[in-house]
């Protein structure tokens, strides 16, 4: 897909006219910018919108520059934009440092590695530093203060004589009605959802009772979430469809179930509507034995991963480097997790160096001592706070992700691996969480998951550090909720139930072992809890975790007095033993 930076000027010209008078330089525009991608425009106007392009009140763009092709499909697209809402929020927005040209500036590095040009993400600062910029600024800055307050989109057009309020649509992916205009279109869709469940509505543009039930349509959607897909066909745009499957009125719909034809009705009865499309959904995915049991900790849909966001005085940290830290690329990731730190992640602006901050992380390995390589992880692990770093990573690494590849291979690899390499390192593979695509590349990933699991195994064995089984359970925890949510979504585990069992055996025998720690055991139950939650009780999980007793094994920890108290016990105890679990 071609990537295309739109350019805007915000003053409509007035800036190429009287800059040189007010400023004391030439300013050619008051830049405004987004990304034009498969016939969609992508900005940041208070929130991430995607628009017909040119259809805000800008009209159409000064220029247009072509910034390269991006391979990537668009639900991983889709998926980093969805990461970047807690940071492009309106009450985020700044004029000057937090504006539309830096969400254009972070989505072309993912898109493509590099950033748009330079005179566009410095216009702000070379404004603010002209001493007009200093006068205008507390005047600019209490008026979009007033426009946040008032809960429109910034105000723009109060301050700068424009503004991008255009008719869009929030970007949101997951449980959208899907529109397709023929039967290619149509199959790929009803493929994807073999395994699951598909719901086709046949409307068209003359047919009054249809718009009736679009909302609720839309709605429903947005209940079957991952669990299936709504597709809305228009009759007339796509009359190969409609010859296919026989329409002669509408509304008409049909309903598939594991790839087969399941039910077929006309009419546009709300009530008959939402109860084909919920049962069909429940017969896809059946309820399991676990819901219904009380497991509120372990069912709890909105459970965060667990990341490590404590930043070290970093200056200290490059000390220990040498040489190495005087590297453009560190001290850039420097500035950026300081900034991040103090100033929120609105302020701190993704480096353009992160490619090559990836060459340096792989050649310390040969450049730093052993002892001393925690170091460089531990920088990382903090850069990795962002999800736009660890997003930066899964998707411009991506098989055969060698950078982190190098780092849990040289760790596992080690015969005597030091503690503060072994803790980081765990703490900094937690921190891949931050982005859903880094947690879909360790599911996916062979070789990754692979090391993942063996990190995550040999550092249970630490009988001397509790805090390194503690981060080892949290690094557990958050590969068994990746794997859960799949697994809730359906259809199927993102897992590979041979890497169930090597984990579950692996933390079923930590907590066996375990004694002191309170802290470790009850991160290792929740991630065993994770692991177990709505498995095949036909599977092998499931058989090993009967062979092992796994349930009773639990519960006995909660007569040891230092756990008695932990409530997550009893929890992960009765999952255990719940119905397709108990040995007959």
């Amino acid at each position: 897909m071609d990537v295309t930076l739109l350019v805007y000027d915000l003053s409509r010209g007035m800036a190429r006219q009287m800059s040189m008078g007010l400023l004391g330089f030439q300013l050619d525009a008051i830049y405004h910018t987004s990304i034009k991608l498969r016939g969609r425009e992508y900005v940041y106007d208070g929130s991430i919108v995607s628009i017909v392009p040119g259809s805000s009140h800008l009209g159409q763009p000064m220029q247009e520059i072509p910034l390269g092709r991006t391979e990537l499909p668009m639900d991983v697209i889709e998926e980093y934009l969805d990461s970047l809402r807690e940071i492009y929020t309106v009450e985020a927005y700044d004029l000057w440092r937090h504006n539309c040209n830096n969400f254009t500036n972070d989505f072309a590095m993912f898109l493509l590695g590099k950033s748009i040009p330079g005179h566009i993400t410095n216009m702000p600062q070379s404004v603010l530093d002209s001493p007009f910029g200093q006068m205008l600024m507390p005047m600019l800055d209490q008026q979009i203060t007033a426009s946040k307050r008032a809960g429109g989109i910034l105000g723009i057009e109060d301050t700068l004589g424009s503004s991008v309020k255009p008719k869009n649509d929030l970007h949101h992916h997951v449980g959208k009605v899907q529109y397709v205009y023929n039967l290619t279109q149509l199959d790929q869709l009803l493929e994807k959802a073999k395994h699951a469940c598909a719901v086709v509505f046949f409307t068209s543009a003359t047919c009054p009772p249809c718009k009736m039930v679009y909302p609720l349509y839309d709605e429903l959607a947005a209940e079957v979430g991952d669990r299936g897909v709504l597709i809305k066909v228009d009759t007339s745009q796509a009359p190969d469809v409609a010859r296919r499957y026989s329409i002669t009125a509408t509304p008409t719909f049909i309903t598939f179930l594991k790839g087969q034809q399941e039910n077929r009705w006309m009419g546009a009865d709300p009530s008959k509507l939402r109860g084909n499309v919920t049962l069909l959904a429940q017969m896809a995915f059946p309820p399991h034995p676990h819901q219904s049991l009380n497991l509120p900790t372990i069912s709890n849909p909105n459970t965060k991963p667990v990341l490590f966001t404590k930043v070290p005085p970093l200056s200290k940290l490059l000390a220990k480097m040498g040489p190495t830290a005087n590297n453009q690329e560190i001290q850039s990731i420097k500035t950026f997790i300081e900034t991040r730190a103090v100033s929120g992640p609105a302020a701190a602006t993704l480096p353009s160096s992160l490619s090559t901050f990836t060459s340096t992380i792989r050649s310390s390995f040969t450049d730093l001592p052993t002892d001393l390589l925690f170091t460089i992880i531990d920088l990382l692990r903090c850069a990795l706070i962002d999800p736009r770093i660890s997003a930066f990573l899964a998707e411009e690494e991506k098989p055969p992700h060698i950078t982190i590849l190098t780092v849990l291979n040289h760790v596992n690899n080690l015969a005597e691996c030091p503690y503060a390499l072994r803790l980081v390192t765990l703490q900094m593979a937690c921190n891949l969480f931050s982005s859903a695509l880094y947690a879909e590349a360790i599911l996916s990933h062979d070789e990754l998951r692979s090391a993942v699991t063996q990190l995550v195994s040999s550092s249970f064995l630490d009988d001397a550090h509790s805090n390194v089984r503690v981060a080892a359970a949290s690094l557990l925890f958050n590969v068994a909720l990746a794997n859960s949510q799949r697994r809730r979504d359906g259809p199927g585990d993102g897992l590979p139930e041979g890497d169930q069992i090597e984990l579950a055996a692996s933390v079923l025998e930590a907590i066996s072992q375990e004694e002191k720690a309170a802290e470790a055991l009850e991160g290792m139950l929740l991630a065993l809890g994770l692991l177990a939650y709505r498995l095949d009780v036909e599977g092998e999980l499931a058989a090993l975790l009967t062979t092992m007793d796994a349930g009773d094994l639990v519960l006995a920890k909660g007569k040891v007095k230092a756990f008695e108290k932990m409530g997550i016990v009893k929890e992960v105890g009765s999952e255990l033993l719940g119905k397709g679990l108990r040995r007959p």
